[in-house]
């Protein structure tokens, strides 16, 4: 049963541990956005082999087509062949996942710019601790 009522928590977060951990969390962002090319050309290049590895799996079990479609475009002289197979997980080739998280420019930029700011304005404060209301303010980035 859910509780209808808020409840909030008050504790104090001491400031140098806030920036810290955003520091931290800015070099991380920065160093994955600078990896994304590369992860994201390794993520291709296992792509590619699973499909060729998924051709090869279907012209090996062609003959256990169901559902044939077939689709002749004689004005480029292209056939489309689509068909249907059941396969079993196991002889199934595995499909690679994305390891790491895509950012678009404009998200990093976003994202860079508003830590370095939480950043620049906690350093400038007297304020031993960081109030709940500012940490949940910067909370999504730790």
């Amino acid at each position: 049963m859910a509780r209808g009522n808020n409840r909030t928590i008050n504790v104090k977060i001491p400031t140098a541990k806030v920036i810290k951990a955003l520091e931290t969390k800015l070099a991380q962002i920065k160093a994955d956005y600078a990896k994304q090319d590369e992860n994201e050309a390794k993520y291709q290049k296992q792509m590619d082999t699973w499909r060729k590895q998924v051709t090869k799996f279907a012209v090996a079990n062609i003959s256990k087509a169901e559902n044939l479609r077939t689709n002749y475009r004689s004005w480029n002289n292209n056939l489309n062949v689509d068909f249907d197979l059941k396969v079993d997980e196991k002889d199934f080739p595995v499909e690679p996942q994305r390891e790491f998280e895509v950012m678009n420019q404009h998200v990093y930029n976003d994202m860079k710019e508003e830590i370095e700011n939480a950043i620049r304005i906690l350093k400038m404060t007297d304020e031993e601790t960081v109030s709940t209301s500012t940490y949940n303010s910067i909370a999504r980035y730790l």
